[in-house]
């Protein structure tokens, strides 16, 4: 009997200290293990040439990223472009930088920067107020986004 409340006090604390430490049971069932991801990262110079440019694109039947990503509250969120700006400055590219890696993760193919805008038929989340921006995933902005979660560099 004693040995049996052993385990089961290992047990809660084995538990206790997983969730305290950031983990999910969720996500370690889920998520299978990236490939070496901490050898790769987000490349700043990459994004503010070629992912930044994404957001601001107006794309037929659609909103650009840029109308509801700055004034949203959700996990992807962007700075507002400076009144008569078309673009982003260089402050402002860095704070994007830094808010896209809510939702996008080196390495991690189910990143929601890849899912979330992508078509459900072509693989994509169903849960995205701004509808499907992206049909394939052999459209070349789509293309992109991967590129910039695989690491590609400038």
């Amino acid at each position: 009997m004693r040995r049996m409340q052993s385990a089961s006090s290992c047990a809660v604390v084995l538990a206790c200290v997983f969730l305290a430490t950031g983990g999910s049971l969720r996500q370690a069932g889920s998520q299978p293990a990236a490939p070496s991801t901490a050898s790769k990262s987000l490349n700043y110079e990459f994004f503010k040439d070629k992912v930044q440019p994404i957001f601001l694109a107006k794309r037929a039947g659609h909103t650009r990223c840029v109308v509801c990503h700055t004034i949203n509250n959700a996990p992807f969120h962007l700075v507002p472009l400076s009144p008569g700006s078309t673009s982003w400055n260089e402050t402002q590219s860095r704070q994007n930088f830094e808010l896209v890696q809510r939702v996008a993760a080196p390495g991690f193919l189910e990143s929601p920067l890849l899912k979330h805008p992508l078509a459900q038929e072509a693989g994509g989340d169903p849960h995205h107020g701004g509808a499907q921006q992206f049909a394939s995933q052999q459209e070349p902005e789509w293309q992109t986004l991967k590129a910039f979660i695989e690491g590609a560099v400038k």
